[in-house]
């Protein structure tokens, strides 16, 4: 098919939907979307609440439980063992479907009713305070996180060992406070590097040990801002900074920005790809328009795929760990394929359409909650002859009787759910992060907006009473709650993370937990792409603030190269193509 121009159903800009685009449609049998990709990925993000945990109780044993779900959600919440035993059927909630009312208001309905797991947790180890995660041994307040033991505070970290205050890891150890690392070793307060030992406050880095304030360096060794120093001396300059202490740490995290503004970045952050487009992407493949991927493989408008493997599909978010042809799902994959417009649907499922928190299934449409079952719809039991004959029945009883929300718009077959299904109020979900709203702005496109309640811990101390240095502070500090220095809520620092603290010689920190991963995040561009061309100048970049240190092969003149980018044409970075880049590193 030719290259169409439609016009979003929700935002009313017009997107492209291309060649490429209409065969994978008709590979899985799904009309074309009627929203644009930014918009799709904004309504599945509202199905994600990532890391905020509320108070509860299990329906089922009575016991208290922090879980994902706001009390205004009005879920009924087991915890995740008790939910993923025999000892509860939702085949129960069964029900016929009513071909006089839309389809998708009576799989809300049975959704609501169905329990849900408290945390979306599985096989942890000690490590209560976490969601969204699996195989976590002895880990506080990890979100979105896999196989890692002995670590806190952080997002999206993957097989990592001992690593505090981080976001976007993976098999690294001994990490604090940095966003982004592959494969590192005690590397703090640093950004985007691969293979790094005993790094300091570095950005793009790889190979490379004992640095400190560092950009866009390859293999070197006692560098301090990109200067060559003997052992002897790095050591010494190390000391003088006085990193134990918080008044040392503050002012060279300060330089370190500073000097990183400087240097130029590429248009796309990511090593070892193939013919791809978006940012964060890694050992990927044919994977156009999508943010936050490792090992991906014939991709376009996925998001946060970074459990590999995850290849052959579209408007994933959220995804990975062996997921294959996954269409408009948000938290989908493990060993799952096959999956058109899910929710919360992983563990081998296969062949889902319109489920949410299903496992270990397959050939189930309009389901909740199901595990180990096959030819259901809405939570009742099928023959598989009849269950075919029903799924297209539905199918065009969806397309002639479509849902309409509060705002109007229609959701017939092949539309994710609408946003007021989420369990989650806006602001309480990732949204916000790749979609900022006011509370105004997000009611008037007819999303929820929380109504947090005060705090009710009282705090004991001003984080500015803070002792300067770590040695300074003793392990009677784990006791006090402590009003942070940014937003004033009360944080705690607890007796793993002063032990951490201590053996890396790094002062306490000033900020609440939520403060802390706002900054780390800050690093991370929104997943929105803007056509730019090269800022190589000849000589220097465009903005004559960095100066090259090579001849390019464009010579004297501008860099003719274009390209999509997630730097926003308004910000001071200064973005390089790629053959621009690799010419600079060192």
């Amino acid at each position: 098919m030719n290259t169409e121009t439609k016009t979003c159903q929700n935002c009313k800009n017009q997107f492209i939907i291309e060649p490429e685009d209409f065969n994978f449609y008709k590979k899985i049998n799904v009309p074309p979307p009627t929203w644009c990709p930014e918009c799709r990925f904004q309504r599945r993000a509202i199905f994600r609440n990532e890391r905020k945990l509320f108070r509860g109780k299990s329906a089922l044993s009575q016991e208290n439980i922090l879980t994902l779900y706001p009390p205004e959600a009005g879920y009924t919440l087991y915890k995740d063992e008790e939910w993923n035993t025999d000892v509860w059927d939702p085949a129960k909630y069964g029900q016929e479907v009513d071909f006089s009312r839309p389809f998708l208001a009576q799989l809300h309905e049975l959704n609501k009713k169905v329990p849900k797991a408290h945390a979306s947790v599985l096989n942890m180890v000690n490590s209560e305070y976490s969601a969204n995660a699996a195989e976590l041994k002895n880990c506080y307040l990890l979100f979105n996180s896999n196989h890692t033991e002995d670590s806190a505070y952080g997002n999206a970290i993957d097989s990592c060992k001992s690593c505090v205050d981080n976001s976007h890891l993976q098999k690294c150890e001994r990490c604090y406070g940095s966003f982004w690392l592959t494969k590192c070793y005690e590397t703090h307060f640093s950004s985007r590097c691969e293979d790094c030992n005993d790094v300091w406050f570095s950005r793009d880095c790889r190979g490379c040990s004992d640095c400190f304030g560092c950009v866009n360096l390859r293999m070197q060794k006692y560098r301090i801002f990109n200067v060559q120093y003997s052992k002897e001396e790095y050591e010494t300059k190390l000391k003088a900074m006085n990193l134990s202490t918080w008044s040392g740490f503050s002012r060279v995290s300060l330089e370190a920005r500073s000097f990183w503004i400087q240097f130029p970045n590429k248009f796309l952050q990511g090593i070892q790809n193939t013919n791809v487009s978006g940012e964060f992407i890694t050992h990927s493949k044919n994977t156009k328009n999508s943010y936050l991927v490792r090992e991906g493989e014939d991709l376009k408008y996925c998001q946060y795929i970074q459990v590999p493997p995850g290849k052959d599909s579209y408007d994933a978010s959220i995804a990975g760990w062996g997921m294959d042809l996954i269409y408009e799902g948000s938290v989908c994959g493990w060993q799952g394929g096959r999956l058109k417009f899910c929710f919360e649907c992983w563990s081998n499922a296969y062949d889902l359409e319109y489920c949410m928190f299903c496992k270990s299934s397959s050939n189930l449409f309009g389901c909740a909650g199901m595990r180990n079952k096959k030819y259901c719809i809405l939570n009742k039991q099928y023959s598989r002859e009849d269950y075919f004959v029903l799924r297209e029945k539905i199918i065009a009883h969806m397309n002639v009787m479509p849902y309409k929300d509060a705002m109007g718009r229609e959701y017939r077959y092949g539309e994710f759910f609408p946003p007021e299904f989420s369990p989650f109020a806006y602001d309480q979900t990732i949204t916000p992060e790749h979609f900022p709203l006011t509370k105004e702005e997000a009611a008037a496109q007819g999303f929820r907006w929380s109504n947090p309640s005060p705090t009710e811990y009282q705090t004991t101390m001003n984080a500015t009473d803070l002792p300067d240095a770590i040695a300074d502070i003793s392990d009677e500090i784990s006791k006090e709650v402590i009003k942070c220095a940014e937003c004033g809520r009360a944080y705690r620092i607890i007796p793993q993370e002063i032990q951490f603290l201590k053996q890396n010689s790094v002062p306490a920190p000033r900020t609440c937990v939520d403060c802390r991963h706002w900054s780390r995040i800050s690093q991370r561009n929104r997943a929105k792409l803007y056509a730019r061309v090269c800022q190589c100048a000849g000589d220097t970049s465009e903005n004559g603030i960095y100066k090259n240190t090579v001849k390019h092969s464009h010579e004297e003149g501008y860099c003719p190269n274009k390209f999509e980018t997630s730097y926003a044409p308004e910000r001071p970075d200064i973005i390089y193509c790629e053959q621009c880049y690799n010419a600079e590193v060192v």
